[in-house]
């Protein structure tokens, strides 16, 4: 059994069910022997996302609406209260309206735009700046990304300039949390199946390019990110920090 984990705290934002790329993540974890605080966006979100955490001990499972920032001090109250640190976390999260997400970015909204700033985006700083205190002896942060930040990927729309944005955030964090030994960094992910990609137009395409494509001519799940995110958050990857780590089965190394 691999414990590389064994003794550190998490924090896993993004389970919605056990499709999420956030669960493959947080099995991972757990059987690296972490101990886990899980998050579910509403009361709707609970019935999925309950059993799932229970499954991993989770000894915290709340709600956290990341618009909220009640609800988004009230979460690092009770990890502060319960642990007394957080080794890492991850924000696996990202939203537009379906409006925007669907048109094209010269017609986006303003509303739409905000929006999805907002909750794919900002939501990871916020959490940088509230668990900075509780990662006293380092940490790791991490998020997900998708290479259409990196590239235009047809019928990604506004989320390629916000995963842009979120990238670039990654390497703003990254440096200015180095002197205090907190790494951030983001996995970038081929195309998976899960309700949050549902959203994106002609979905399919997306899966059955990213196959043909790739070097290894498979499409990527839930439990192969999961593994890398384990590598990162732990102290084998001490160095690693203001990365963008694609596992995506080489896609991104091929010209279009």
């Amino acid at each position: 059994m691999n414990e590389a984990l064994k003794g550190k705290k998490g924090l896993v934002v993004g389970v919605a069910n056990d499709q999420s790329i956030a669960w493959g993540c947080a099995k991972a974890f757990h059987e690296a022997g972490a101990e886990l605080a899980v998050t579910y966006l509403n009361e709707k979100a609970e019935p999925y996302v309950r059993p799932l955490a229970e499954q991993v001990n989770a000894p915290i499972i709340v709600p956290l609406d990341v618009t909220d920032d009640e609800q988004m001090e009230a979460l690092f109250e009770i990890i502060g209260n319960t642990w007394g640190k957080l080794d890492f976390l991850l924000h696996a999260i990202a939203f537009a309206p379906k409006e925007d997400l669907q048109g094209r970015v010269a017609d986006c909204s303003r509303q739409g735009f905000l929006t999805a700033m907002d909750i794919s985006c900002y939501s990871f700083i916020r959490l940088a700046h509230l668990a900075e205190p509780l990662m006293k002896d380092g940490g790791c942060l991490l998020t997900t990304t998708y290479y259409g930040g990196e590239k235009v990927v047809e019928h990604y729309g506004i989320m390629g300039p916000v995963k842009s944005v979120l990238e670039g955030t990654v390497k703003y964090l990254a440096a200015e949390l180095g002197v205090k030994k907190i790494r951030v960094n983001a996995l970038s992910p081929g195309p998976i199946a899960t309700r949050a990609a549902s959203g994106i137009a002609h979905f399919d395409e997306l899966l059955e390019l990213a196959k043909k494509k790739s070097p290894a001519h498979e499409l990527i799940c839930t439990d192969c990110v999961g593994a890398y995110a384990r590598f990162l958050v732990s102290d084998e990857a001490r160095l690693v920090t203001g990365s963008i780590a694609y596992v995506d089965a080489g896609f991104n190394i091929m010209a279009g």
